[in-house]
């Protein structure tokens, strides 16, 4: 699943950054196209348009803007993925997601909030209450 993924991605010349293990990296990242992937540490911001894949033993400890992202390792702090999240088996992740898909294997630590919708809303809202209905009903059995 994971290293298939990453590893199909070099192959294909999608994958153009990656900060490897051993490596441990401070500031800001901006990719302007393609695939990042973090298998050693990261602090600070990162923006992607494409995919962020956080290896087994990355650690990132940043707010994430991005296409999808794959997390593999830890992560504190919130990322927003405009398609898909996915959280794999052994991965910790601290902070709030929004996205509009996510995938959670099984022994997965994931403390914070979560927000799905889809990219477009609505044109309007179908009202709360049918237009022949009272708005605070009465329960059954009780004196009229």
């Amino acid at each position: 699943m994971f290293g298939k993924e990453g590893e199909g991605m070099v192959a294909e010349g999608k994958m153009n950054s990656i900060i490897g293990k051993g490596c441990k990296i401070d500031g800001t990242i901006e990719i302007t196209d393609g695939t990042l992937r973090i298998d050693g540490e990261f602090e600070g911001t990162v923006n992607c348009p494409g995919t962020l894949i956080i290896g087994k033993g990355g650690k990132v400890k940043a707010n994430v803007t991005v296409r999808n992202a794959v997390v593999g390792g830890t992560v504190i702090g919130n990322i927003d993925a405009k398609e898909k999240i996915e959280l794999q088996a052994g991965s910790h992740l601290e902070g709030d997601i929004k996205t509009t898909r996510l995938v959670i294997d099984e022994g997965v630590f994931f403390e914070g909030n979560c927000k799905m919708s889809p990219d477009t809303k609505p044109s309007h809202q179908a009202p709360a209450v049918s237009p022949g209905e009272k708005k605070n009903p009465q329960p059954s059995g009780a004196p009229r």
